[in-house]
């Protein structure tokens, strides 16, 4: 019988990776899962969203409305036109983990960035990585194969302000991977609904919206809307909704600018206040059930601080703005409906309707539940009838009874 194998716990078992080698070895860490590009959320759009976000938050800080974006086979380019990365921390900008300045809230005050991972994380998994800072008529350039610095340049320039990223995703990473313009084109979508003035190009096509989370409602909801959308924004806070006659809830939630997938704190929030409000509206208690079906809604707010369960950044985790946004948002709700009667007297109608149709669904489930019962209480000395005597009187000649 071979020997059991030993597991020995020694220091010569420890060891200390560089940043480089931790993202590349543990790459869930840092942008989820990797996939081939099928799903919105694989990896390589995660790289191209965390190059997006330094645009992102340079727009919200004034500089900058503009972002262009193109893809050609695996070769992603993206420049904005913020302040531009400082000349003298380029490369350590993109290449030393918890590097930035994104601490600081002189600089950015509401960053969807507050890791220093991002554009850290796209460099060391990427076979080619570019960068190029443009600030006040001088440029910095630095070139980067699997995350190892292999030139650097700098010089004057005519270019505006701002930063150029080139990478490429390393195919020893991403194995078989392909963008798909449909999910890149969802993700600056909602860019552009929350960043009003905000210009996005992709690949010829310009993303540019106005009306905020207005505009993502109307053009998710189209015909379907039963009434006029409602919406509220100001600096910190923007909601908006209606009402569709789909039988599920459908919601689309945001933190500084980042599309949270998976919700969190904000979106529960906002799901309790337009139950609370849209009964202290109504004077109500309608149930959560009838009140959310077929509601299609929108929110965003900006934070501080926004605490995210991990680096993807797809579900806000801040706990202790609960209770004062689901205060807030149901005082905005009930505002809203006072301020439009017909549009509320709508939402009111669809809701009963729902009501309504809940309790005669009940109903039935509890007349069938109870004929189920009865079917199955079983008498040895009766026969069940293979007729019986109905409503509407057919075969009545024909109903059977056995007493034994």
């Amino acid at each position: 019988m071979a020997a059991k194998k030993k597991h020995e716990y020694t220091e010569d078992k420890i060891k200390t990776l560089s940043s480089l080698e931790h993202i590349r070895l543990r790459t869930g860490m840092y942008i989820g899962r990797t996939g081939t590009g099928a799903h919105y959320d694989d990896g390589i759009y995660i790289l191209v969203k965390e190059v997006i976000d330094n645009g992102i938050d340079e727009f919200i800080m004034g500089h900058g409305e503009r972002i262009d974006v193109s893809i050609e086979d695996d070769m992603v380019t993206i420049r904005d036109y913020g302040r531009g990365i400082p000349l003298g921390k380029v490369v350590d900008c993109v290449s030393k983990i918890n590097t930035g300045a994104k601490y600081n809230d002189d600089v950015f005050q509401f960053s969807v960035g507050l890791n220093g991972v991002g554009t850290k994380a796209v460099n060391a998994l990427s076979s080619y990585f570019l960068v190029r800072s443009h600030r006040d008529g001088k440029f910095v350039e630095a070139e980067f194969e699997l995350g190892n610095l292999v030139r650097e340049e700098k010089g004057k320039t005519d270019e505006p302000n701002g930063t150029f990223v080139a990478f490429s995703p390393d195919p020893g990473i991403f194995k078989k991977f392909q963008f798909n313009s449909d999910h890149l084109a969802r993700r600056l979508r909602f860019y552009a609904y929350l960043n009003a003035k905000l210009k996005i190009q992709f690949n010829g096509e310009t993303y540019h919206c106005k009306g905020g989370l207005l505009d993502l409602i109307r053009d998710e909801s189209q015909y379907e809307k039963i009434y006029t959308p409602f919406q509220y924004s100001d600096k910190m806070l923007e909601v908006a909704f209606t009402h569709t006659n789909r039988f599920s809830e459908e919601y689309y939630s945001f933190v500084n600018g980042q599309y949270t997938a998976d919700g969190g704190t904000h979106l529960s929030a906002y799901r309790e206040a337009l139950l609370r409000g849209v009964n202290d509206f109504a004077n109500k208690k309608f149930s959560g059930d009838d009140v959310r079906e077929g509601v299609l809604g929108a929110v965003a707010i900006r934070l501080k601080e926004p605490v995210f369960e991990s680096q993807t950044k797809n579900k806000l985790g801040n706990t202790e703005i609960r209770s004062d946004l689901v205060a807030k948002l149901s005082q905005v709700v009930a505002d809203l409906l006072h301020r439009n009667p017909l549009d509320a007297k709508k939402l009111i109608g669809k809701i009963e309707e729902t009501q309504k149709l809940r309790k005669e669904l009940n109903s039935v489930k509890k007349l069938a539940r109870d004929r189920s019962k009865a079917v199955s209480i079983r008498i040895p000395q009766l026969k069940d009838c293979k007729n019986h005597f109905n409503r509407e009187k057919q075969k009545h000649l024909e109903t059977q009874i056995f007493i034994t």
